[in-house]
């Protein structure tokens, strides 16, 4: 079975090969960068949450820290190569992004903490999308026919979000009220808690 550190240049993590990995007690970190709410409703046992905007913000120390023993997970795996592009940038190149994302670890007998139940920031933008779409089908024939540009500027922006693999409808709802966790992760409590390398790793990487 391939380990952690000589997965050479494969990213994609299949949700039985991490748990494999997780009952052998191998030397690796898995990182959640979902949002804190996301977190708390459902997340591997063991993970790290450091949602994707802190992720960015410190990719650099967080890179120092980690080495090549890093599974990124998200959703569906959409934020989790984000993530990924990222740490790449920063030099660590190795990392892995699991297939399918939490509920796909879960679905695979993967084990995981359960909480409150949210709906996941993903299905918030289908939802938001599709009814700015319709609110602006509906408005266009009873109110102006202005009103249609909605729809078409909602379709333009899903059409930039999938080439660019960013979400700015995403990244607007992650700042709403209810997908605010009690405590939303920092710097201190989520980069600086991180297990450091070891100081061989260190020199290898």
């Amino acid at each position: 079975m391939t380990s952690p550190s000589t997965a050479g240049a494969v990213t994609a993590l299949a949700p039985e090969t991490l748990r494999a990995w997780l009952a052998d007690h191998q030397d690796l970190v898995v990182i959640d960068v979902r949002s804190a709410a996301e977190f708390e409703s459902m997340h591997i046992r063991g993970s790290y949450n450091i949602p994707l905007p802190l992720l960015s913000e410190h990719t650099d120390e967080l890179a120092a820290r980690l080495g090549s023993r890093v599974v990124l997970v998200c959703q569906s795996g959409v934020r989790a190569e984000q993530a990924r592009q990222r740490m790449a940038g920063a030099g660590i190149d190795t990392a892995h992004v699991l297939t399918g994302g939490v509920p796909g670890f879960a679905a695979a007998g993967g084990e995981v903490i359960r909480g409150r139940g949210r709906w996941d920031l993903e299905r918030q933008v289908r939802l938001a999308a599709g009814s700015l779409v319709m609110l602006g089908l509906a408005g266009g024939r009873f109110l102006s026919p202005k009103v249609r540009m909605l729809a078409g500027a909602i379709g333009t922006g899903l059409t930039f979000s999938a080439a660019t693999n960013t979400c700015a409808m995403g990244k607007a709802l992650s700042a709403m009220p209810w997908n605010k966790a009690a405590k939303e992760p920092t710097r201190e409590s989520a980069i600086l808690r991180l297990p450091a390398m070891a100081p061989e790793e260190n020199a290898a990487a």
